[in-house]
């Protein structure tokens, strides 16, 4: 019975797959939030004031996905996890473990991305995963215990993550931040306004404070 409501949201106006979405899912969606034309079915979504979702974006199995105020995930994502709590043998040893992408307010996700959030995903606020074809990886085989493991994520405000870029999982990007097109991430960093880059990535050169996309107060950039 699901799969049928959701075949029929697809076709409905958005006035009308707003209000079927809150009844039948219990989705809480802001009055001005807008979905386009995508496959977004996670256990729990939250998009506050002005947040939305554009067309051809697929985001399944997930606990939950939050977007504050002024947020955006753009065209042809790919989001996908592992809800927690299910009977399956994978990541039965991370019992506090949740399938969770947060995005912070006025922060962007463009298009053609991955994101795999097995763990949770944080991406802080004013930040933007910009360019095309990165993928954020919360999830691998430990070699060693030869098990599924997870970590999750961090990215923080105020960021910014060229294209074409991996993050993997247990990896932190500080506040005031940018990791360069082509880098892997896969550590925690702890210094701000750095220009993180290379494989594997490292702190390269300082940023200007006086940078503007670091002070703005709007989230898109014109």
């Amino acid at each position: 019975m699901d799969k049928i409501k959701k075949i029929l949201l697809f076709f409905m106006p958005w006035y009308l797959r707003r209000r079927a979405l809150i009844k039948w899912f219990g989705y809480d969606i802001h009055p001005t939030s807008r979905l386009g034309f995508c496959w977004v079915f996670p256990r729990e979504l939250v998009m506050k004031a002005h947040s939305r979702i554009d067309h051809f974006t697929v985001a399944i199995h997930l606990d939950r996905i939050e977007m504050e105020e002024n947020s955006s995930i753009g065209r042809s994502n790919w989001i996908t996890g592992f809800p927690s709590g299910t009977s399956s043998r994978h990541f039965q040893h991370q019992t506090t473990r949740t399938s969770v992408l947060m995005l912070g307010s006025n922060s962007s996700i463009t298009k053609h991305h991955h994101l795999d959030c097995t763990n949770l995903i944080r991406i802080g606020n004013f930040s933007t995963i910009a360019g095309y074809h990165t993928q954020i990886l919360t999830h691998s085989i430990d070699l060693l215990e030869n098990i599924q493991d997870s970590k999750p994520i961090i990215i923080g405000d105020y960021t910014f993550i060229g294209t074409n870029t991996v993050i993997l999982g247990g990896a932190n990007l500080p506040n005031h931040c940018v990791l360069g097109a082509k880098s892997m991430l896969n550590k925690v960093y702890h210094e701000k306004w750095k220009l993180y880059g290379g494989v594997p990535a490292q702190p390269l050169r300082d940023i200007p404070k006086s940078a503007k996309y670091f002070s703005r107060v709007e989230g898109f950039v014109y």
